[in-house]
């Protein structure tokens, strides 16, 4: 009697996992959101360069990055909305090209108009809040699941090197250049943000060409679906309220007091910029440690390094050893990028892709917006009752508030 035989079992022929180093169209990516990223941080400083030489006034300087930063906070949301609602490569490119538009007319203002200035910045910071979701989005569209954590990991490492290396870079370019030159340099730099990555494939879904398209919803009902996104992952929001005490407490007492201090009690401006190097080479440390650690309890150790940055107010309330105070600036740098790129990762894997940028946009309104509310309490309340007691408040709110967020329910492994 004939036998039907076995089916025979395919031999998988997946290639192995490489390196999302590897990847052209993450190297795309990454090469952009590097370049927005130099670009963003050295706007401040090549402005504080028109300051030294008499091209723009102090009160000047406070204005223009005032607008940039109101241009920032009215366009992050809208870009969220956007990168949702429409191609998330297509909102880079003119969020991208609208800030290198700004960089000439910064330019061309510059000692002349400081309305024209004024505008341009606004335009500039609209043109960075916009592209910030939709990149974040579009990581998850061209990076697979496996290797997101590496490649947010890469993307940090991108921004804190620029960091690291930026003032001396830039520093040397204006030994030869004029700031109207370094100004169109931003904007160059703007340029490649727009037209150097690639659209994204790994997460995107394709569209049945047989449907007819979903009339869609009106501004802000989108964005308020973002909300109800967001509330629908608690560790979400154990999170963003971490975030919001060290950021608006922790990191604005930090950035009035460490200069206050390391002028009075050191008497040398050694120690604030030692500080602040030892913060970003931490930071650059704990980018290559996330990269590739993987703990069972990602959400616990991620507020664990969160918390961790309450030992840079620590170390200035008490009359320690300048060494001291730089070593603790060097573990919260560590810590906040063991929290980063976790989040980041998490984020892009528990959220429903299609609301990914509308909720990366709320995290970019704590972790941006909150920043100048902060200095603005912080400051008056240092001069009111002392360095001392608001550094011990702010360093408790540090250690207490990323330990009770980490209790949330499934706050201990990111997910639901």
């Amino acid at each position: 009697m004939p036998t039907t035989p076995p089916p025979t079992v395919a031999k998988s022929t997946a290639p192995p996992p490489r390196s999302v180093l590897r990847d052209p169209a993450f190297l795309r990516l990454w090469a952009g959101t590097t370049a927005s990223g130099l670009a963003t941080w050295a706007l401040p400083f090549v402005l504080g360069l028109a300051v030294l030489h008499r091209d723009l006034g102090a009160a000047g300087l406070g204005l223009v990055l005032a607008a940039r930063t109101a241009g920032f906070l009215a366009a992050v949301a809208v870009g969220g909305v956007l990168a949702d609602r429409h191609s998330r490569r297509a909102v880079v490119l003119w969020s991208a090209l609208a800030a290198a538009v700004a960089a000439p007319l910064l330019a061309a203002g510059l000692g002349r108009s400081l309305v024209l200035m004024t505008a341009a910045a606004a335009l500039a910071g609209a043109g960075q809040g916009a592209c910030r979701p939709a990149f974040q989005a579009l990581t998850a569209e061209t990076v697979s699941p496996g290797h997101r954590q590496q490649a947010n990991a890469a993307m940090t490492m991108a921004v804190r090197g620029s960091t690291l290396a930026g003032p001396a870079l830039t520093a040397l370019l204006a030994a030869f250049l004029d700031v109207p030159t370094l100004l169109l340099g931003i904007g160059l730099l703007w340029l490649v943000a727009a037209l150097v990555p690639g659209k994204g494939t790994a997460g995107a879904t394709a569209a049945d060409p047989a449907a007819e398209p979903a009339p869609r919803a009106g501004f802000r009902a989108e964005f308020l679906e973002g909300i109800r996104e967001a509330r629908r992952h608690p560790w979400f929001l154990a999170g963003l309220a971490a975030l919001l005490a060290v950021i608006a407490l922790g990191y604005s007492a930090t950035s009035v007091a460490l200069p206050l201090i390391s002028r009075d009690r050191y008497g040398t401006e050694w120690v604030l910029a030692a500080a602040m190097t030892a913060y970003t080479v931490g930071a650059l440390g704990g980018a290559l440690v996330i990269a590739r650690w993987r703990p069972r309890s990602q959400g616990w150790a991620a507020f664990a390094g969160l918390a961790a940055y309450g030992v840079a107010p620590l170390s200035l309330m008490l009359p320690v050893h300048p060494v001291v105070v730089v070593a603790a600036y060097a573990v919260a740098g560590v810590g906040i990028e063991l929290f980063n790129v976790p989040w980041f990762t998490a984020t892009q894997r528990e959220v429903a892709p299609e609301k990914l940028a509308r909720v990366s946009s709320l995290d970019f309104l704590v972790s941006y917006g909150l920043a100048p509310v902060g200095l603005a309490v912080i400051a008056p309340a240092i001069d009111t009752f002392g360095a001392t007691p608001v550094l011990a408040v702010c360093a408790a709110a540090c250690f207490l508030v990323p330990a009770a967020a980490a209790l949330v329910p499934t706050a201990r492994r990111f997910t639901r």
